[in-house]
């Protein structure tokens, strides 16, 4: 009588099978001591001290006159087959916004992700942290998900877990996701149910917050958990969510100076105050992404 082969493992099942390493593929991840620099514990009310900027043009990392760290993201920067050493500070996005928006779940497996953190770890290096496969909570990501926000919540913490199984000594920190304030507070204990202490991590992400039209509550929200330690970088905050929430965070990033730049445009507006020949706007203009973080950043530095 013929045997039956045993089910064959999905690849989540997969994935929680391999054993623990130290290398992904051929990159290594063990952390040089020359791309992250020690973060000091802070005082509770101490102003933003980075802004981050965000960008679409990945190759800005090996430009020799940005003068602010980077956020970058891994849709773009997955497209170069030749990579090379950055020359400024940056953070990775894994462009989980994209990804859900279009196919309502993550496409990109855990060990691809890790597989591409690695990568550029090793080859780009600078790296100061890497976002993880969050699920984001806005109203409309739901509906494209058809999950709840407990849900969504649960499938971030699993996913920070194995993450980290699968790559421990990669920089990639949690984030917390809600969409009422209550939300990013139960959130925060979910993780300690997952064993993930986050007053022990040096960054801890918190998203959905930039595209609400109301954001009452959340200030507290952002001073409530400052005040249980955690060092708070906000997704996509510019400018009125700097000034809201800045004496509760360490970091922020955005990439607004693209769209208004785009928006000018049609108004044949050069945001930068310069006219180029070869394009209609300045939505991947250098010079006026430069001027607007400069901007930014005097507002988290008051």
């Amino acid at each position: 009588m013929r045997r039956s082969s045993p089910t064959r493992p999905t690849t989540h099942h997969r994935l929680l099978m391999r054993p623990r390493r130290t290398n992904v593929g051929r990159y290594r991840t063990e952390r040089p001591t020359t791309c992250i620099q020690p973060i000091a514990l802070r005082d509770n009310h101490r102003q933003m001290t980075t802004f981050y900027l965000g960008t679409h043009v990945p190759n800005w990392l090996w430009r020799t006159d940005v003068r602010h760290p980077l956020f970058v993201s891994n849709r773009t920067l997955g497209k170069y087959k030749k990579l090379k050493k950055a020359n400024v500070r940056w953070c990775l996005d894994s462009g989980g916004f994209t990804e859900l928006g279009m196919f309502g779940t993550w496409l990109t497996t855990a060990y691809q992700y890790v597989q591409n953190v690695a990568r550029y770890w090793d080859e780009v290096g600078s790296m100061d942290w890497a976002s993880p496969q969050d699920w984001m909570c806005e109203p409309q990501m739901l509906k494209k998900t058809g999950k709840t926000v407990t849900e969504h919540q649960h499938l971030t913490c699993h996913n920070f877990v194995l993450l980290q199984q699968l790559a421990p000594h990669l920089p990639i920190i949690p984030v917390l996701q809600g969409w009422m304030p209550d939300d990013y507070l139960k959130h925060a204990k979910m993780y300690a149910d997952y064993g993930v202490g986050l007053d022990e991590k040096p960054t801890v992400g918190v998203g959905s917050v930039c595209r609400r039209a109301k954001v009452d509550g959340m200030k507290q929200v952002f001073s409530d958990l400052n005040k249980d330690g955690l060092r708070l970088h906000g997704f996509g905050l510019k400018q009125d969510g700097i000034k809201l929430f800045g004496n509760n965070l360490k970091s922020s990033d955005s990439m607004a100076w693209s769209f208004g730049a785009r928006m000018a445009g049609r108004k044949g507006i050069y945001s930068c105050g310069k006219k180029h020949e070869t394009t209609k706007n300045c939505a991947n203009c250098i010079d006026w992404a430069q001027m607007w973080a400069d901007k930014v950043s005097t507002i988290g530095e008051q």
